[in-house]
């Protein structure tokens, strides 16, 4: 079986990029998981009040008013 050069050089481009895309797709398989964050130590001692939780949800959610 006889193949014309840009025959050959159609397949070899092809090849080409179906390796990067295996390269691509196994990269993003082996980077690690990253470490959960922990809210340890990032509340002062002590309870923490309503008031407090309050306020933090007032910084996390906003209003139906602002949409």
């Amino acid at each position: 079986m006889k193949l014309k050069t840009t025959e050959v050089l159609r397949r070899l481009g092809d090849l080409e990029r179906e390796i990067e895309c295996i390269k691509r797709d196994l990269l993003h398989v082996v980077e690690q998981p990253r470490r959960k964050s922990s809210l340890f130590g990032c509340v002062r001692g002590g309870d923490v009040t309503e008031e407090e939780v309050e306020e933090a949800k007032k910084g996390l959610f906003r209003e139906l008013e602002d949409i």
